[in-house]
């Protein structure tokens, strides 16, 4: 879709000039200093001729519709060559203009303008504020860099025209290679998602690199993420990790910041690797490239001197690393093989006049060690040091092993230089500095650890949450929104709570002096007594609790009090009375809170309380919706995870109930966006249970727009709405549903059940085996971008599949890909025919133009489905057809 951009046959610049100091002389030098093929026509009024070519007054006048349009004109006049644009039929557009929504109240509305006409006019948009785009395999360099890196197979995103500048001049002196590069400015209409879409299904691109400031469309963006990461890293340099630094660069880009604790949660989510400095990128980028990922986290260091070996062992710890611990029988064959003097440990120090035999038996023998996930070469130049041997002997032992990386750090310049040029051409990674190699090990790491956490299979989890009382919450709602109420006091906020069977430790509103004895008197002493207002948000703030009140004489005294104290602190509090409470606790008090972040929309927090109502040390984020294993890793992330194990002295705590709740309560938040913040501060939990001790509920203060199904949240949640029970042709039940990570046995059953005709006719071959990897891939999807319907038969043993069938869409919701499985047994029942209907109605609704399918010729059975649906059927190359049906 955008390859009238990076693939151009044609271009207009709107702007060229002769002048050295213009910008439009910069980008036609640019244009025609490389192997670009194609046509250039320069625009620009005040010329008939530049070098020698016909310039052309204005854009009706060019000879064709060119592919690509790049304006370098002044902001203002933007907006009309925009409309020349679009008579002339070009619908590609590049513009490096600045001056728009980075330039104040002026550059906003003009920005607003721009963005108007290109959507209404279907005219595609890179900018405006952009530093240009490269295609160095096509020769393209349609920017302001005059440097061209050499083809390669890395992407790289730019939001900031003078970051991208600076890393194509690296990438330049550096040999580094490049499939694309493109600067987005301030992305009037091409955003990341689109551009991630485009490098994903680019198959000259191996990995995505991106330097951000900012984002604006969180979902697209977190979806085209995801579709991705598995199989092409995207490694990304988040700018504004500080207040100060996220003012900066909404200053620059014009877009809001979220919290950086939110950006981290949403990479983890997406499956990308995130990066803390520029050559973090490129050093990431290197190890993808060459190496494959760590199983794991513990990594072996082989070393000719103590010191490297040391930082780098720090550097391991600090991040989280974990030194191998070598077996017995490796430490015995390393004290076997080695001279007695070196050091048959981890790290393996074998001493500054250590050979290359000594590395290769020590390489050899850590690479082949079950217990080492990765291998870190580490080599000082000393005197009897032979770093081109060494790393020759490196070279022919990483060949001898498949599936553990290897990292080295030659350290030095001069004397190691071949060393490392051996290296390089090994595709073996080296850095010239331990602490950079271990850092990329542990980014290795954790891209790893995120995918699985990706498509773990969670424990079974009802759709549709027992004890839910959805109707309840509405109404608990609808009166406090009558009421005008922007918050919910705690017994309201407790009630609602409730009814999504999250427990709370209820009390009693007491609107006088006697109530409040008599209902401690009902619920028995001792108890607590609570200042209960809409109005007053923190009640520790005023003093506004009572603990462990044992007689009537106390119950009346801090009744009084509390009246007392609070009209004094907060005059104009609306003050209902004091909610008297059971005294509860725990072992334990935690923090679960939702709030709006305005990039991502709701967020979740979780930890070890505190007094810090921000972001404390030890409160992660998660992002809703969540299962059972996402609400197990965002527990697990926290500090409180170890605690919540139990110590001498305290029993263990349910973790498992904590993941319930979790869970229950990102349904609460989903399922109202009206709420802008909630807070359960503290929740109590013990070996016995958990309980909410107080709770606070804040509403949004305009009437939202956001009860169209999930609009607020930045992932798409389980689509219920395609829930359907239906019957096959000889009268059997069965419901047609989406599918959900937690069906992953289901489908290993049916896949394992099947023929092995209708396998091959399934995946076009044999499939020597299914595994969890696999698997994944099918019960792991993004509702936003496809779908994958089940048929559900219900029996005695248990839920079966008995057929299911997906699409899989473009990123520009164009086409979706259609494929089908149904059990053998089930065949001549019509539920191909009933799988296919529902499928094509989904396609539909989600707003793509066709389905395509692809089918061996030999399958008689698709061929007539296909024909009865009115697919259209051409013939395709080798031994399979195609089909293809326009919605």
């Amino acid at each position: 879709m955008l390859d009238q951009f990076f693939h151009p046959k044609s271009i207009a610049l709107i702007g060229a000039s002769s002048k050295p100091d213009r910008l439009g002389y910069a980008i036609w030098k640019n244009l025609h200093a490389n192997t670009y093929e194609g046509s250039i026509f320069p625009v620009n009024p005040k010329y008939k001729k530049l070098d020698g070519q016909t310039c052309y007054s204005r854009i009706k006048d060019l000879p064709v519709s060119p592919d690509l349009a790049i304006i370098v004109t002044p902001a203002p006049t933007v907006q009309d060559i925009l409309a020349q644009c679009d008579k002339k039929d070009i619908r590609s557009v590049l513009i490096l203009s600045a001056g728009f929504k980075e330039a104040g109240t002026e550059g906003e509305r003009l920005f607003r303008k721009l963005t108007q006409f290109a959507k209404k006019h279907k005219i595609r948009i890179i900018g405006p504020n952009s530093l240009g785009l490269q295609s160095p395999m096509h020769g393209l360099n349609a920017s302001f860099s005059s440097g061209l890196p050499v083809p390669g197979r890395l992407a790289f995103i730019a939001q900031s025209g003078a970051m991208g500048s600076a890393i194509l001049d690296w990438a330049v002196e550096k040999n580094v290679g490049f499939s694309h590069f493109v600067s987005i400015g301030n992305m009037a209409d091409v955003e990341f998602a689109e551009l991630i879409d485009y490098f994903g299904t680019h198959n000259q691109t191996a990995c995505i690199l991106i330097y951000m400031e900012n984002l604006n469309n969180s979902k697209a963006f977190i979806s085209a993420a995801k579709a991705f990461s598995r199989y092409k890293p995207i490694v990304i340099l988040k700018a504004g990790l500080s207040k100060e630094g996220a003012d900066a660069a909404f200053s620059t880009t014009g877009y809001q910041a979220g919290i950086n604790a939110v950006y981290q949660a949403a990479f983890q989510r997406a499956g990308i690797i995130r990066v803390h400095t520029v050559q973090q990128l490129f050093d990431c980028a290197q190890a993808l490239a060459t190496q494959p990922l760590p199983k794991g986290r513990r990594l072996a260091i082989i070393t000719n001197a103590a010191g490297p070996a040391i930082l780098a062992t720090d550097t391991l710890i600090m991040q989280g690393g974990t030194l191998a611990q070598l077996s017995p029988e490796t430490l015995q064959t390393l004290r076997k093989q080695l001279p007695e003097n070196r050091q048959a440990g981890n790290p393996v120090d074998l001493l500054g006049d250590a050979t290359p035999a000594h590395y290769k038996t020590a390489i050899h023998t850590c690479l082949f060690a079950p217990e080492v996930d990765g291998l870190l070469v580490l080599l000082t130049p000393q005197s009897l040091t032979d770093p081109e041997g060494v790393a020759r002997v490196l070279a022919e032992e990483v060949k001898s092993v498949f599936g553990k990386p290897v990292y080295t750090s030659w350290m030095g310049i001069k004397s190691v230089r071949k060393g490392r040029s051996l290296l390089s051409r090994e595709r073996i990674p080296w850095f010239p500095f331990p602490e950079r190699a271990v850092t990329t090990f542990m980014h290795m790491v954790r891209y790893r650890e995120n995918l699985d956490l990706l498509f773990e299979t969670p424990d079974e989890l009802p759709i549709e949450l027992e004890g839910i009382q959805k109707t309840r919450a509405h109404q608990l709602l609808s009166e406090a929104l009558k009421q005008n109420k922007k918050r919910l006091d705690e017994t309201e906020s407790k009630n609602f709570l409730s009814a999504y069977g999250i427990p709370v430790n209820q009390g009693i509103v007491a609107t006088t002096e006697d109530q409040a004895v008599e209902i401690a008197t009902q619920i028995g002493y001792p108890v607590a007594i609570k200042i209960e207002s809409e109005d007053i948000w923190n009640k520790s703030e005023i003093h506004g609790v009572r603990l462990g009140i044992e007689t009537e004489e106390g119950v009346r005294h801090v009744f009084r009090f509390l009246m007392q104290n609070v009209q004094k602190i907060r005059p104009k509090a609306r003050l209902k009375g004091v909610s008297v409470e059971a005294m509860a606790g725990g072992d334990y008090e935690l923090v679960i809170a939702s709030q709006k972040d305005p990039v991502f929309g709701p967020v979740i927090r979780f930890g070890i309380d505190g007094n810090d109502m921000q972001l404390g040390s030890d409160q992660m984020i998660g992002l809703p919706p969540l299962n059972l294993a996402l609400a197990k890793h965002l527990i697990k992330s926290t500090r409180a995870a170890s605690i919540l194990k139990g110590t001498k002295t305290q029993k263990a705590v349910p973790i498992e109930l904590m993941q319930h709740i979790l869970v229950r309560f990102s349904a609460l938040i989903m399922d109202f966006p009206e709420i802008r913040s909630i807070e359960i501060n503290p929740m109590a939990i013990s070996s016995k249970g958990a309980v909410a001790l107080d709770a606070t509920i804040e509403l949004e203060d305009k009437k939202t727009n956001s009860r169209i199904p999930f609009r607020q949240l930045s992932i798409e949640p389980y689509p219920k709405q395609w829930i359907r029970k239906t019957q096959l042709r000889d009268g059997t039940e069965i419901t047609l549903r989406p599918i959900r990570p937690e069906d992953e046995p289901l489908e290993a059953q049916l896949v394992k059940d099947a023929s092995k005709e209708s396998l091959y006719f399934r995946f076009f071959g044999y499939i020597p085996g299914i595994d969890h990897q696999m698997l994944s891939r099918f019960t792991h999807i993004d509702y936003d971008r496809e779908m994958a319907i089940i048929a559900l038969l219900e029996t005695p043993e248990g839920p079966k599949i008995i057929g299911v069938v997906r699409i899989v869409g473009d990123g520009w919701r164009n086409s979706a890909e259609y494929a089908i499985l149904v059990a053998d047994s089930w065949h001549g029942q019509g539920l191909g025919t009933l799988l296919t209907d529902y499928i094509i109605e989904i396609a539909r609704s989600q707003g793509y133009q066709e389905v395509t399918a692809s089918f061996l010729k030999t399958n008689g059975s698709m061929r007539r489905l296909f024909k009865r649906k009115g697919f259209k059927i051409s013939a395709g190359k080798d031994e399979s057809d195609y089909a293809k049906l326009l919605l």
